[in-house]
């Protein structure tokens, strides 16, 4: 019994939706850091001839961007984890004051996930006098472990990863030839998203060549439109 509940449970570790929380962040936050830092230098390399400038912009960019990531997942985030709480807690309530109602509306809903009525009322007091308030938050609300809120995971994963995505394309402002810096800066950007889709792709377990698609092409629609700006606003920075 004990070796089949391991196997169990490492049948369940090859399952990848565990990953959704934190992999959705880092993964909004790594290709943010690619795709901002990169157009705001290639804006400003559109801009202006000088390499300073261009390393300056890049840098503020990629730090107001990490910190501003990092808290705005955090905020948001925690949105979400307080709307979930007072949910919680509502329900709580309504299973204090009316808990014939709510087995009922537990039964209703494994009834409609395919059971016959007595077993869902079978199903629906079994569980109500395991875990009630579980059992509803799971059911009813559709808050389980894997996808609950998690503002901290959320904030350090995004932040973290853009702060790793942004100091790519800044490593070639500083070393890579002016004269070229907008092609090195499109052609690098969209080798690191490329890298960025496939590593999300496997490490989520989806396809490899829709992810790259998907994320190279918004990339060079931004960059493409960042750039124009910079070519129409022509400013010298000095």
């Amino acid at each position: 019994m004990l070796e089949k509940s391991e196997n169990l449970n490492d049948y369940l570790d090859n399952h990848y939706i565990h990953r959704s929380n934190w992999l959705r962040a880092a993964v909004l936050g790594a290709n943010d850091g690619i795709l901002s830092t990169a157009s705001i230098a290639i804006g400003v390399t559109a801009a202006s001839g000088m390499r300073e400038a261009i390393v300056l912009a890049t840098l503020a960019g990629l730090v107001a961007g990490a910190l501003s990531m990092a808290a705005g997942e955090y905020v948001s985030v925690s949105s979400q984890t307080d709307i979930e709480k007072a949910d919680i807690e509502r329900e709580r309530q309504e299973l204090s004051e009316m808990p014939e109602i709510e087995l009922q509306r537990l039964a209703e809903i494994y009834e409609k996930r395919g059971l016959t009525k007595e077993t869902a009322l079978q199903v629906a007091l079994e569980f109500t006098e395991h875990d009630a308030l579980g059992a509803h938050v799971r059911d009813e609300l559709g808050i389980t472990e894997i996808s609950q809120a998690k503002p901290m995971q959320a904030a350090l994963a995004s932040g973290a990863a853009f702060t790793i995505g942004g100091l790519l394309p800044f490593m070639v402002t500083l070393f890579l030839p002016l004269e070229s810096m907008e092609y090195s800066l499109y052609g690098s950007a969209l080798l690191f998203l490329a890298i960025l889709g496939t590593l999300a792709a496997r490490t989520g377990g989806s396809g490899i060549g829709k992810a790259v698609m998907r994320i190279t092409f918004w990339g060079t629609v931004a960059m493409g439109l960042t750039a124009l700006v910079g070519y129409l606003f022509h400013v010298n920075v000095n």
